[in-house]
């Protein structure tokens, strides 16, 4: 009876084995599936309009990572070219930013992939192309969301070309949109003082220091006309 016992004790075992053992395999097997899953869910991309939102709310890198791998599924969204470039303006990675806009450019002509060309030029130097595309994206969306960064864009490119009048101009429509600004303010003053137009140049600066009493630009500025005035 002791050896039947040890048998039949020695088959139940063996047979447990074979029951217990494969569920670790099984286990492996379901967390195996689970993990491709997640793999399958990350690498579906972020379409471009969502991008957007994220751009508006500050999230530049991981924009940037998402819209790349958008453009390698879809290379037709538009909205992921837009926000690739514009993420990539606000990384300070110009030149990057500059040659995304242009491939998107090339499958569409929209207008706010010329302002991020626009932009990117503006940083890289290069005037007259800066120009260009910047207004042509302030003549399809004058009330659009980068409209006044735009013409501010464009008052100091005048500048930089010597056109003080027509930075007075663009610094003017700038100021439009955000009023607040003294950086913005002391600009116009700026073109305006080159331009030999002196009072209205005063008038720039006040509105500056009305805004920032201690924005040294202003107060400079202001002293240089009082003392022309003055002497």
């Amino acid at each position: 009876m002791n050896n039947r016992t040890d048998n039949r004790l020695a088959v139940i075992t063996v047979l447990l084995c074979l029951v217990i053992v494969p569920l670790p395999t099984a286990a492996q097997a379901a967390g195996f599936f689970a993990q491709n899953s997640a793999v399958i869910a990350q690498g579906s991309s972020v379409a471009g309009q969502e991008l957007l939102k994220l751009l508006a709310v500050g999230k530049f890198e991981e924009v940037r990572t998402k819209a790349v791998a958008r453009i390698q599924e879809a290379k037709d969204d538009i909205d992921a070219y837009v926000s690739l470039s514009w993420s990539l303006v606000a990384l300070r990675r110009y030149s990057e930013a500059e040659s995304w806009a242009r491939r998107g450019y090339a499958l569409k002509a929209d207008p706010r992939l010329a302002q991020a060309i626009g932009e990117a030029s503006y940083y890289l130097g290069k005037n007259e192309n800066a120009l260009q595309m910047l207004q042509e994206y302030i003549a399809s969306y004058p009330e659009g969301l980068r409209a006044g960064l735009s013409y501010y864009l464009c008052g100091e490119l005048y500048i930089r070309l010597a056109k003080y009048m027509h930075a007075d101009i663009a610094f003017s429509a700038a100021l439009r949109y955000n009023p607040s600004n003294p950086i913005w303010w002391t600009r116009m003053g700026w073109a305006r003082e080159n331009a030999k137009r002196y009072l209205q140049a005063l008038s720039a600066y006040e509105q500056a220091l009305a805004l920032n009493p201690n924005f040294a630009d202003a107060v400079e500025g202001r002293k240089r006309i009082q003392d022309r005035m003055q002497g």
